[in-house]
Parts: structure tokens; C-alpha cells; sequence
């Protein structure tokens, strides 16, 4: 098993570009197999989930030609009929999005139970609101999902939820569905708006992207498409938090500045700032990050909310920030139950951290974080990096254990914060 080893309290300088979105990068690997034709796909990360997913793709009978460390043609005009692999789908929390291309295709797909980070009860209840709308019969067992259609049929979808893969399923099956389909109360994240246009670029028929309402017109087949996924909105966010903490300047290029509105509020309420340079962010160095108090005095609040809210998946993150802030702020958290357990690792580190339940912290700051030699596991990909801004920013020298986790999510991190100043090694424990 892999560690990281910190040396902290180093100022970091530099530009820095951010990954492909792995959010669109997973559902658009699946989405390829909705296509007798190559569908070519640039600025994928190289990281562990793509890495599982393409293998996964392979096993059923598509052809992946890479061309690039971040490029990939897919082609599927020979997909065996056999079930997705069980240990590869349970490595991943995508593997139900092969739902919909695998219906669309034949008509019937058995799909184990997810892996993934875990975060909290992460229901697939809304794949299934949806799937069962456009025709499909859903079998649950204790272990697997069995699903079966004797064609997709077009229907107006109402989710019970805002989930961003239930979307996805839904769009995934709705693209060759005969007829109409409405989603309503749909996601509408950035990388939610890249399926949706690379569906498109490859034959689909979609309306209402980036908002909650899409209309899908049922198409009989796709094309051959090639599309570039925009930048990881989320591994922008942990860049932003990573500058501010360390005193860093950072440019971030690429990083699509107008996805980053909200970021810019919920972090401004810990005194964090940046300006715009075109498509580029620029985190300036030594910023004085203070807690922005509500109206009268109150203590502010920090929350997570569907898109275009705060996202959850800055949460983690975030909280390091508020551990480096003057002042108190609430963090609530309400989607998942568990993604705030990690804090305790924080206040180890020195961090004054009251959590109040599952969902709710209060962090009163700043505080010296000092470094944890005897080890921190990461839990989840996005706690993983909230660790290692820490690391970055405490005194003294600390080690991160089960770094697969990070590496599900950024790739090689530890090289490309190297190139900028940090000290980071990689370690066989």
C-alpha cells in the first residue's frame, strides 16, 4: 500500500491546470457504448476510476484505442452479451450508469451494487423512478439489480431528487427511447451539461441543458462524435482552498471562472478571493483569510445545495480553509451522513473543531495545525485531498495512508504540487 509523506509550511508558486472532470469523464466512457460508431474522447484523467471503467467497457466487447495519455476512442459494434464484470463494478460508483446504453442496446443488464467513497447511504432509488418511467421492469435482490425492457419508451419524468447520476441514467436511456421524454427536477452540474453536449454531438436530441427541465426527442441511433470534458470543477475548488491556506499565489488555468460563482461566495464568507483572467482563476498569495459575519453579528453558515448551489464535494475542503480563518463559521453538510467523520483527523492536527451531528460542524479559527507522522488514513477521495491541503499547510511533517483513494480522483497530484513548491513523496508503506 501506497503513503504520503508532507513536509509542510512551504509557500507554493505557479500555474497549475486542472484535470478533466471525472464526473463527465465516467458517464461519457458508459455513454459510448450507446454507439455502433467510435466516439473519440479528449481530456479524460488518468486516474483510477477511469482507468477500472475502461476495463469494464472492454469486458463487454468494446474496442478502446488510446491515443493519448487523456485521449480515447471507443468503439462498440461488438458488444458480447454478458453482465458487467462484479469486482470491477463494485470498485466504482458509476457502474449503474451502464443501465441505460445496455437497455437501449439489449434489452436487459445485471449490475451488482456500487463501490465507491463512503460518504452515507448514496441511493440509487432515483435511477430507478427513472428507468422504470421509460419501460423497464427493476428486479432488486440483496446483492444485484436485475433489469429488463422490451423497449424504451419515451415518458415524463418526474425525479424525487436532484441526483446527478440519476439524471444521467435517465438522459443515458431517453437518448434511443421512442418518442418524448420530459425530466423534470433534473441535476444541471457542469458535468451533468458535458454529457448532455457530447450526447448530442453524437446524434442525440436534448434540450434545457444547464437547466432542471430537459426535453429528450427519442432518436433510432448515434453517430461518431468526438468531444473534449471541460476542467474538474471540484479539483479547481481544492486548488483555490489550497492556495489560500498556504499563502500561496496560484493560477489556475483553464478553470472556467463562471462555474466558480457560488465557490466564490461560499469561500468569500471565509475571506477567501480571487480574480478572473479570461478562462484562467488567480489566487493571489498571503491573504488574510477572516470569518465574514452575518447581518448583526451572526455567525455565518456555510452549506452544501444542488447545483448551482455550494457543491458537496467542496465540503471537505472548505473546512480546512475554516481552520485557517479568524473567526466561527457552521458548516452543514446535507447530503451525506459521513463526510464530516474525517474532521477528527483535523483536530488531531490542532484544529478546533465542534462536531454537533453528522451533518453539522462549527470550526472556530485559526489554528496551528502541526503535522501527523503516525499516519491518517484517507477515507473518501474528497477527505483524502482535504488531508493533504492540511498537510501542506500544518508544521511539521505528515503521513497520509491509502492514497488510492486520491488517486480515484486527482491524478498524479503529488508530481503536478510538486512542480509547484510542494513537498510531497510517494511512499511504499
Amino acid at each position: 500500500m501506497e503513503q504520503f509523506v508532507i513536509e509542510g509550511g512551504h509557500r507554493l508558486s505557479g500555474t497549475i491546470t486542472p484535470s478533466g472532470n471525472k464526473n463527465a469523464a465516467l458517464p461519457l466512457l458508459a455513454a459510448s457504448l450507446l454507439s455502433n460508431a467510435p466516439v473519440t474522447l479528449h481530456n479524460i484523467p488518468n486516474i483510477g476510476d477511469v482507468r477500472t471503467k475502461l476495463t469494464l467497457l472492454e469486458k463487454l466487447g468494446a474496442h478502446v484505442e488510446r491515443l493519448s495519455n487523456h485521449s480515447y476512442t471507443i468503439r462498440a459494434d461488438g458488444l458480447v452479451d454478458e453482465e458487467p464484470d462484479t469486482a470491477l463494478c463494485r470498485k466504482i460508483r458509476t457502474s449503474p450508469l451502464l443501465a441505460g446504453p445496455l437497455l437501449a442496446r439489449r434489452g436487459h443488464v445485471t449490475l451488482p451494487r456500487p463501490g465507491g467513497d463512503v460518504i452515507g447511504r448514496r441511493r440509487l432509488d432515483t435511477h430507478f423512478v427513472a428507468l422504470r418511467a421509460l419501460g423497464v421492469s427493476v428486479e432488486v435482490t440483496p446483492h444485484s439489480y436485475v433489469l429488463r425492457t422490451d423497449g424504451l419508451r419515451g415518458a415524463d419524468i418526474f425525479l424525487d431528487e436532484m441526483s446527478v447520476t440519476g439524471t444521467e441514467q435517465a438522459v443515458l436511456a431517453a437518448v434511443l427511447a421512442e418518442g418524448h421524454t420530459t425530466i423534470a427536477n433534473a441535476a444541471s452540474e457542469p458535468h451533468v451539461q458535458d454529457v448532455c453536449r457530447c450526447l448530442n454531438a453524437m446524434g442525440a436530441k436534448i434540450s434545457g441543458i444547464g437547466t432542471n427541465l430537459l426535453e429528450i426527442e427519442g432518436v433510432r441511433r448515434l453517430h461518431q462524435a468526438e468531444y473534449t470534458i471541460g476542467p474538474d470543477f471540484m479539483e479547481v475548488c481544492s486548488l483555490i482552498c489550497l492556495a489560500a491556506v498556504t499563502g500561496s499565489e496560484l493560477r489556475i488555468a483553464g478553470a472556467r471562472p463562471r462555474e466558480h460563482r457560488m465557490t466564490r461566495i461560499g469561500l468569500g464568507r471565509l475571506g477567501v478571493a480571487w480574480r478572473d483572467e479570461g478562462d484562467d482563476i488567480v489566487v493571489p498569495g498571503e491573504q488574510e483569510l477572516v470569518v465574514k459575519e452575518d447581518m448583526h453579528g451572526a455567525i455565518p453558515k456555510i452549506d452544501s445545495a444542488p447545483w448551482p448551489g455550494f457543491n458537496t464535494d467542496f465540503i471537505s475542503s472548505t473546512i480546512v480553509v475554516a481552520t485557517q480563518a479568524r473567526g466561527t463559521v457552521m458548516i452543514h453538510e446535507k447530503m451525506f451522513e459521513n463526510r464530516l467523520f474525517f474532521a477528527d483527523r483535523l483536530i488531531s492536527m490542532g484544529a478546533r473543531i465542534v462536531l454537533c451531528d453528522p451533518h453539522r460542524a462549527v470550526v472556530v479559527g485559526p489554528s496551528q495545525l502541526y503535522g501527523e507522522r503516525d499516519g491518517m488514513p484517507s477515507p473518501d477521495i474528497r477527505a483524502g485531498m482535504a488531508l493533504l491541503i492540511a498537510a501542506l499547510c500544518a508544521k511539521g511533517t505528515s503521513v497520509i495512508h491509502n492514497i488510492g483513494q486520491i488517486d480515484r480522483g486527482y491524478e498524479r497530484i503529488e508530481e503536478r504540487l510538486t512542480a509547484l513548491g510542494a513537498r510531497i513523496e510517494r511512499r511504499t508503506a
